[in-house]
């Protein structure tokens, strides 16, 4: 489950940058996982819950975004939307495809407090 580590990683990160920028905690946190991200979004969220209590996120709300995947059809040359990696080009039917977009798991914005 290599969503726990990820969570780990995006606490760290909002730890890292509440010390920098000198907030005490986080009520809402927003990322964006892509439909080709690799990323189990419950699992995720699971994970983060699990590692927040006793960090600045503790109690945060936490919206997950999940953009769809896109990809350049190099048989077509259409620009066009998939579900996963594994998918065909809805146009054309050819598997020649190169993702661009909806790869990317970020953190997108904090809402935090310095009381």
């Amino acid at each position: 489950m290599h969503e726990l580590s990820l969570a780990g990683g995006i606490v760290r990160l909002v730890e890292d940058a509440a010390e920098r920028e000198r907030f005490r905690r986080v009520s809402l946190l927003r990322l964006e996982a892509g439909a080709l991200s690799g990323v189990e979004v419950r699992a995720l969220r699971f994970a983060l819950e699990a590692s927040m209590p006793g960090t600045c996120l503790e109690g945060a709300e936490i919206l997950i975004d999940e953009p769809p995947g896109t990809a350049w059809c190099l048989g077509c040359g259409q620009s066009v939307e998939i579900g996963s990696r594994a998918d065909a080009c809805p146009s054309c039917g050819g598997f020649r495809l190169q993702p661009t977009g909806g790869t990317e798991l970020r953190v997108v914005d904090l809402m935090v407090h310095d009381d």
